[in-house]
């Protein structure tokens, strides 16, 4: 049955705005509350479905956007690693709890901010690890099938590595586009892309351009070193945000 409740779609044009806003490249790792939020008023499932489509339409313009800057053997390592993730999750996601997979993603959030305030600026720049790679790569693909959730541990692989932001932006534009695309087949084959979930995507498919430019214009008007004070800021705020949740859910 189509959506009609007004409360649904006040809360759906933000949760879409934040998206945006993330795939235009500011405060990227905000987008996971995308889910959350809808889930106020609908089923998580429900709500990850609508929003996949409306993911996929943002994530051509982010790539055509970001086309120039990506770093290309980051994105050799992660993109296999992601697809053995969303398989895991296709297999696996309908067995394990959301609110245990909120509370992990919480925590490992919080430790990520927490080790970067113990060390500072002074903290080293991590170099590009096949191993981290591979492991962050899964854990992003399984994390992004249930609750497009993979923002947070594509970020504890890329966040170290001080890449400049836009650069920064492309390789994650480019990872998620594939791995969104990717996630279409099972999605369709569990049903949950129905007529009326698509027809509820087009309806607030008009508001994704609008979140990503406003992301785009921050970009590109703030230096690398406080966009990543930024996402750090987000990464913590998440972090409690997402531990809350889970917890209260139990």
């Amino acid at each position: 049955m189509l959506i009609t409740d007004p409360l649904f779609y006040a809360v759906a044009i933000i949760a879409v705005m934040l998206y945006g806003v993330a795939k235009g490249g500011f405060a990227g790792p905000l987008a996971i509350l995308g889910v959350p939020l809808m889930a106020l008023v609908i089923s998580p499932i429900q709500a990850a479905a609508i929003l996949l489509p409306i993911l996929c339409l943002q994530d051509i313009i982010s790539i055509y956007s970001y086309r120039k800057s990506f770093h290309v053997v980051n994105l050799k390592i992660l993109i296999p690693a992601a697809s053995f993730g969303i398989l895991a999750g296709f297999l696996w996601f309908s067995f394990l709890s959301e609110s245990h997979v909120r509370i992990l993603l919480g925590c490992l959030a919080l430790l990520f901010v927490f080790d970067y305030l113990r060390k500072g600026k002074t903290s080293s720049k991590t170099m590009v690890s096949i191993k981290k790679g591979s492991f962050w790569g899964m854990v992003s693909g399984f994390t992004s099938f249930g609750i497009h959730a993979g923002g947070l541990p594509l970020s504890m692989y890329l966040v170290p590595q001080k890449l400049e932001h836009r650069v920064y932006v492309g390789t994650s534009a480019i990872f998620f586009g594939i791995v969104n695309f990717i996630k279409l087949f099972p999605y369709y084959y569990l049903g949950q892309l129905d007529s009326n979930n698509l027809i509820t995507s087009l309806i607030l498919m008009p508001f994704a351009p609008i979140g990503f430019l406003i992301g785009y214009y921050l970009t590109n008007k703030i230096d690398s070193d406080t966009f990543y004070k930024i996402t750090y800021s987000c990464l913590m705020v998440l972090g409690f945000k997402l531990l809350y949740d889970g917890v209260q859910s139990i």
